[in-house]
């Protein structure tokens, strides 16, 4: 069975963003791949390593620097990178819909039994291109997975919801989208490292496939959210108490309450 997993490149999510009005300042910053997108890999590969997956093709869309994350994806485990460039485009950074067209191009191609991605980028926080690809394919899916099992023509997955533990089972071919606890993935050796280099990714054009790319949303403004006052720390609840009593006016709290080591305290 082949498992596509799409990967996607970001900024790192340990630097810290500088805003323009219409996106984020992305030069010279730390990109790397997509925390979802890495538990994505790590459980395509397990899957691999159980002898339950044959082959795990990686595939990325974005400009030629989206091949390092493609060689992060084979350092892994991944066994092949497909990359669908966009450096002949002026819209680089493709919308969600607009990359889950090109990945049904992929799909239909390749022709994988599972596709599983992260649930959503670290950037955008849209969490719309699996489920998208799902309805575009009219395949089955399953979102935010915190446990995935293969059994048969089926796969069953586990979904933490604000409702409780859900689980499903689904026909494959699916669509299958990770959550954080799904997995914690693996530091990529330097022997795989090494080997990664000697390791296959097709290059193909985004335009090349003929379908509609168009953006379907605009940014209207990107700024920084409003920055709020450090906080005070306070040693026992007698000067927590103080503080409310005396300082409360100052800043204009009514009621004031909280909880210091298991005790609630209310002015």
């Amino acid at each position: 069975m082949k498992v596509l997993v799409p990967v996607k490149r970001v900024v790192d999510y340990a630097v810290k963003i500088r805003v323009e009005p219409k996106g984020v300042d992305l030069k010279n910053v730390k990109m790397s791949m997509n925390p979802f997108c890495e538990i994505a890999v790590e459980e395509a590969i397990r899957l691999k390593e159980k002898k339950i997956a044959t082959e795990v093709v990686a595939v990325s869309i974005g400009p030629k620097q989206s091949q390092e994350t493609l060689r992060t994806a084979l350092a892994m485990g991944a066994d092949r990178g497909i990359h669908i460039t966009t450096d002949m485009r002026t819209d680089q950074e493709l919308q969600p819909l607009a990359v889950a067209k090109l990945l049904k191009e992929v799909v239909n191609k390749e022709d994988p039994k599972l596709v599983i991605c992260g649930k959503q980028s670290i950037d955008a926080d849209a969490a719309q291109t699996g489920p998208m690809l799902a309805g575009l394919l009219d395949w089955s899916q399953g979102t935010f997975a915190s446990e995935v099992v293969l059994d048969g023509e089926n796969v069953k997955i586990t979904r933490e919801t604000d409702s409780g533990i859900e689980t499903l089972k689904l026909d494959l071919p699916a669509v299958v989208t990770a959550d954080l606890r799904l997995n914690e993935p693996r530091y990529a050796t330097l022997p795989n490292i090494m080997k990664a280099k000697k390791k296959k990714i097709e290059t193909l054009a985004a335009d090349s496939f003929g379908v509609d790319l168009a953006p379907r949303i605009e940014v209207v403004e990107v700024k920084d959210p409003a920055s709020r006052k450090a906080g005070i720390k306070v040693g026992s609840v007698d000067e927590l108490v103080d503080k409310l009593k005396n300082e409360a006016a100052q800043l204009k709290i009514g009621t004031v309450c909280t909880l210091y080591r298991g005790q609630s305290i209310a002015r």
